[in-house]
């Protein structure tokens, strides 16, 4: 028998390599401990994806707010560009026209050497007996004679004549515009006086007002303040005469024992009216500072003999502590005695057991194909 080869179904072929990859990729998730015992934080990936799409949704506004404002200045670069031309095209326009205008060829000072129909519009060689381009060696008129003499005194006169009514003309303008200069600025130099004097005027009044105003303020206020000094003086007068009559009827100098009083208590007394402690008085503060003496004293026995009594337990509670200490410490040391001895029988006893599970139970140790044959597939 022949070996036939079988097309691979290429649809088939794809479904096994997806169902392969995501086995890979699935293995690779479960044999992964961190991600299998911690896993991922979801809320912290959801909030980077958040600040990841504000970011770009940013970045994309302030793409869209270049891109505008690109093309706004390509607007006005576009605007810009086509009014230069524009300006270029009209400048260009004026400098032609005025070349057309004012700047003929035919009106160029050396035109007459390259004109094409200077023949054609020249003079003839000879117009008549008076023609100016006649040479002497044709005799036809000679050096000296002035044929048109008439003529030309004629139109030189006529030309004078021209010549003084122009200036004429044009110096009785010049005096008629200096007299209307002349007119125009002495009225205006009229109006700008009686603006001054108006202005002038307005101002005096104003200051005259003023100093109305000043001068009945001022004298208002003289008035009240002599008003105001006179009040000021009688309510003196009156304050000083009270208070004269007040010392001389009063407790301070007809020296009365009950001013001395305070208003606060019988107890207590004002200083600048007493004049000093009565004998009882004196003896009785006597009495109480004794008393004070004894009882401080009374006081400071009973003060120190608490401070003796104190002083006493302090030493016998400290010679307690110190015997409780030893004892305390002789005990521990009968624990750890005991503890050392149950540590030892324990490690023994392990030791013991370690040897009988190595020697009798496990015998049959596996190799690491058995470990290998574990976690092989994700399912």
């Amino acid at each position: 028998m022949y070996k036939l080869e079988v097309p691979v179904d290429l649809k088939e072929a794809a479904v096994l390599q997806r169902r392969r990859d995501g086995e890979v990729q699935r293995q690779s998730r479960v044999f992964n401990a961190r991600d299998r015992t911690i896993g991922v934080d979801k809320d912290a990936l959801e909030t980077q994806v958040r600040d990841k799409k504000t970011q770009e949704e940013t970045e994309k506004k302030r793409q869209e707010a270049f891109d505008a404002q690109m093309v706004q200045n390509d607007k006005i670069t576009c605007l810009l560009d086509e009014r230069q031309k524009k300006d270029i095209r009209n400048l260009n326009k004026a400098i032609n026209e005025f070349r057309l205008c004012f700047q003929k060829k035919e009106d160029r000072r050396e035109f007459d050497l390259y004109d094409p129909q200077a023949f054609k519009n020249d003079l003839p060689a000879r117009v008549s007996d008076n023609d100016t381009r006649c040479s002497v060696s044709g005799v036809q008129r000679l050096m000296g004679e002035d044929l048109t003499e008439r003529n030309r005194r004629k139109a030189q006169q006529e030309q004078l004549r021209e010549w003084s009514l122009q200036q004429q003309r044009e110096l009785q303008k010049a005096v008629e515009d200096k007299k209307l200069a002349d007119s125009l600025y002495d009225k205006h130099r009229i109006e700008l006086d009686k603006k001054a004097m108006e202005l002038q005027k307005m101002e005096e009044k104003a200051r005259r007002d003023i100093n109305t105003f000043t001068k009945d303020f001022n004298k208002a206020q003289a008035e009240e303040s002599l008003e105001r000094r006179q009040l000021e003086k009688q309510q003196e007068e009156d304050d000083n005469s009270v208070e004269i009559s007040n010392l001389t009827e009063g407790d301070l100098l007809s020296e009365n024992p009950a001013q001395a009083i305070s208003a606060f208590g019988p107890h207590r007394i004002v200083p600048d009216r007493w004049k000093g402690m009565r004998p009882e008085q004196l003896e009785e503060i006597y009495n109480v500072q004794q008393q004070q003496k004894q009882e401080k004293m009374r006081l400071k026995e009973e003060e120190r003999q608490r401070q003796a009594e104190w002083d006493r337990r302090r030493v016998q509670e400290a010679r307690a502590m110190i015997l409780l200490e030893r004892q305390q410490k002789r005990q521990e040391k009968e624990l750890r005695k005991g503890q050392d001895h149950l540590n030892l029988q324990l490690a023994q006893a392990h030791k013991a057991q370690k040897n009988y599970f190595d020697k009798d139970v496990f015998t049959n140790t596996p190799a690491d194909a058995f470990f290998g044959q574990f976690n092989t597939i994700s399912r």
